[in-house]
């Protein structure tokens, strides 16, 4: 049986290329004019939303993504800004999960999710330049093209083709969602990046909706070697809209868990303040896996739930 010694030995070499890539992380956004901020671990309130169960602190909560802050930020004028938070969610542990995991967020005021891809594309690109001296590398046996451009292809046409159903016209959230893990995913290249977007509306609690294409959201995800890498949304800055998709999420929760969650006021109110923008996820963990050649994320993490 390895000790906790030889598991931690065993590890540096990975830990100090994830060092690196916090460190370059740092320097990319600085470079862009970005502010660097620190928002609270523990908090009043979260989003509500279905997919997350936070865990509860004392009657608080531990904050499942630095989002809802960061937004009030953007309300206050602060155009450009990023953070690698802790975040933490239940019940999430596995392969790519830990229930708490790094997680890289950005902002850009008078952006939308466009800008953010193309962010994400840059960003990514250099860390590969920088860490592996290549845009080329090798994941679990399989060479992965960084090459730009990414390919970029619709929920609603992923989901005709591989899953035959069209969720945009008719949405069902345990389908789409099983649908996502059992038949997108494993259909997506292997062996190049690719952009899925413009996602139904209903599953997007957070987004815009698309201009003239009111029944889809402008969220996108990223994904290389089928991992899920990077959810970017062009932001909700309408306080009524906003509102009402919570109370639609609170009543949702309430039938499901049977809690009832409160809703965030503190960032209900600065939302009405907040300029149009752009802004996304990246999870930290998975990207130094994917740079490390890392077959699980206990890999990159030098205590898990399992080990701390």
């Amino acid at each position: 049986m390895v000790s906790d010694r030889q598991r931690l030995e065993g590890l540096k070499e990975k830990l100090i290329l994830r060092a690196r890539l916090f460190e370059l992380v740092r320097y990319f956004f600085q470079n862009q004019g970005f502010l660097e901020v620190d928002t609270p671990l523990r908090v009043p309130t979260v989003a509500p939303e279905t997919q997350i169960v936070p865990f509860e602190s004392e009657g608080w909560f531990l904050t499942a993504s630095p989002e809802l802050h960061m937004k009030r930020l953007l309300a206050a004028g602060y155009e450009r800004i990023f953070q690698i938070a802790h975040s933490f969610r239940h019940s999430e542990r596995g392969r790519y999960h830990n229930p708490e995991f790094s997680l890289l967020e950005w902002y850009r005021a008078n952006a939308g999710y466009g800008d953010i891809i193309e962010d994400s594309e840059r960003l990514i690109v250099f860390l590969s330049e920088r860490l592996l001296h290549s845009i080329n590398f090798e994941y679990r046996g399989q060479l992965i093209d960084m090459a730009s451009p990414w390919e970029h292809l619709s929920v609603r046409r992923a989901f005709i083709k591989f899953a035959g159903w069209d969720p945009v016209d008719s949405f069902d959230e345990s389908r789409f969602d099983e649908d996502m893990a059992m038949k997108i995913i494993p259909a997506l290249p292997l062996n190049r990046p690719i952009v899925l977007k413009d996602y139904p509306k209903e599953a997007a609690s957070l987004a815009r909706l698309k201009p003239g294409h009111p029944e889809v959201a402008e969220r996108a995800e990223i994904f290389i070697g089928r991992i899920e890498l990077v959810n970017i949304y062009s932001e909700l800055n309408d306080r009524k809209e906003q509102t009402w998709r919570f109370t639609e999420e609170v009543a949702r929760i309430e039938e499901i868990r049977g809690c009832r969650p409160a809703m965030p006021q503190s960032f209900l109110e600065a939302l009405g303040m907040m300029p149009p923008a752009g802004g996304a996820a990246l999870g930290m963990d998975r990207l130094a896996m994917l740079f490390t050649n890392a077959a699980i994320i206990d890999e990159v993490l030098a205590f898990t739930v399992d080990t701390a």
